[in-house]
């Protein structure tokens, strides 16, 4: 699962809400501190009120369960609290994470109410690591979903992540920039994860490079000197159609040509974009640069670079920013993280399930597993099956489906392909996790989401993606709720 050229980061075990500890502290003294416990984490709503989400930040996951450990000073600061027991301040000193993980892939597709990733393990541990699990799915799926939505809109097109200055911190700007990535995009403009990751570092000039220089076509004619075989110039300092785009044809005569190149292109950066590159591409042809590209930037999304190109625009790739790296549109990713169930002495599964007068919060019980449906004579997905761990939905024959709301909403498939879509992480604490380059997940998330039907993938009014339950899990869910509502 790790790239390669990736580095650990800081110790992040102390990254978690302190009522975790709390908790834990108190399984510890009730004795039931290795009583094996089962979570999963999933999501209710979709971003943007889409058809689905894109799953990322698994890498992570991965490393931070594979250096948990409490270092000295941790155990010091929590002895210093006044409220923990020494011998679960012991416990943790000697702390060995010993869980078991399953999760659904990177790029892989994803829907609410479906377990996308489950840790079972000793509940200490297991409710331990709840908030990085949340925190670290939680921003990079959203990012990941945002930047596929905007891949998308751009209709093959390449789309540069040109966020890191807006994002809400480091970290915000490294990982946002690796789930863009994952999500579609084809470069960042942070440096350092062209360094850290691999992932393609791209840009050109700020609008600073050209008020520098006491003239617009020396900026150009300095740039193109230091930069002949990948000259794109910023046309949009002080005037496009007037100064900055004839200037810069200028230079590409007068400094790329001779040296053998051709120019990279022009971009613009503000204005009527749509309009101004209808008329620069002309400009640009007519002068005999019709490979010249036109890249677009500035407070782009999903939705204007749709219209741009519904309304003509002469647009070749774009950089998008803020709206991506924070998804402003939709700024949270809901996913929770809740206990399904319990094993007893005998390693029986307790299933467990929360209530709530919020029928969107009642959860489902068990230990489960997720199946996706493939038509076999188009290769689309059709469904998603949550099922109980121990079910196996055999598509050798026909196999019911059903609303798991509105149970009478049923139909019979066949002709299927039914595939298991979790991997699992840990065995025994043991990463077993799979190796995947970025380019890899990148490659994948664009396979899956292929599988998905157009419907499924519209921006607005999306056709709902259905996630089933089995009929097992159906009926032991609904005992559970008759059984804790009488």
């Amino acid at each position: 699962m790790l790239e390669n050229k990736d580095k650990l980061r800081p110790n992040l075990t102390m990254l978690t809400d302190f009522y975790e500890i709390t908790m834990a502290n108190g399984y510890f003294t009730n004795g039931l501190g290795n009583k094996t416990a089962y979570f999963d984490m999933f999501f209710r709503d979709l971003p943007d009120g889409g058809g689905f989400a894109i799953m990322a930040g698994v890498q992570q996951i991965v490393e931070y369960l594979s250096n948990l450990s409490f270092t000295p000073q941790d155990i010091d600061y929590l002895r210093g609290c006044g409220i923990f027991n020494e011998g679960f301040l012991q416990y943790l000193a000697d702390f060995h994470f010993s869980c078991d993980v399953w999760s659904v892939p990177e790029g892989m597709p994803i829907f609410p109410g479906e377990p996308i990733i489950t840790v079972r393990g000793p509940v200490i541990q297991a409710q331990f690591v709840e908030t990085m699990v949340l925190l670290t799915i939680n921003h990079q799926s959203l990012i990941a979903t945002k930047a596929n939505r905007i891949v998308r809109a751009a209709k093959g097109r390449p789309v540069m992540e040109f966020g890191s200055r807006r994002a809400q911190g480091p970290d915000s700007a490294i990982l946002g920039a690796r789930a863009a990535y994952i999500g579609g995009c084809c470069g960042t403009a942070c440096t350092i994860c062209g360094e850290k990751y691999g992932i393609p570092a791209l840009g050109t000039m700020a609008h600073s490079w050209v008020q520098l220089f006491d003239t617009e076509l020396d900026a150009f004619r300095a740039y193109a000197r230091q930069y002949p075989k990948d000259c794109l110039l910023l046309i949009d300092t002080y005037n496009v159609l007037k100064s900055g785009l004839p200037n810069a044809i200028q230079v590409f005569r007068e400094e790329i040509v001779p040296r053998g190149f051709r120019p990279a292109g022009i971009r613009i950066d503000s204005g009527d974009i749509t309009y101004l590159s209808r008329r620069a591409r002309r400009i640009l042809d007519e002068a005999g640069f019709q490979d010249a590209k036109i890249c677009a930037s500035n407070s782009l999304d999903e939705y204007i670079i749709r219209d741009m190109l519904l309304q003509g625009a002469c647009v070749d790739s774009f950089g998008v920013g803020e709206r991506l790296i924070t998804s402003a549109s939709h700024p949270v990713f809901g996913g929770v993280y809740k206990l399904s169930g319990v094993e007893d002495d005998n390693g029986n599964v307790i299933p467990k399930i929360k209530i709530s007068e919020n029928v969107a919060k009642i959860t489902t019980p068990g230990f489960k597993d997720l199946y996706r449906l493939y038509d076999r004579s188009t290769s689309k997905a059709f469904a998603d099956v949550v099922t109980l761990h121990d079910e196996t939905i055999d598509d050798s024959r026909p196999y019911e489906i059903f609303d798991p709301d509105f149970v009478w909403k049923r139909k019979t498939v066949t002709n299927f392909r039914a595939v298991r879509i979790r991997e699992q992480l840990f065995r025994g604490g043991q990463c077993i996790a799979k190796r995947r380059t970025l380019a890899e997940l990148q490659s994948y998330c664009h396979r899956q989401v292929e599988t998905l039907w157009d419907e499924v993938k519209r921006f607005e009014n999306p056709h709902h993606y259905y996630v089933d339950l089995s009929p097992k899990l159906w009926n032991l869910k609904h005992q559970m709720i008759s059984k804790y509502s009488n």
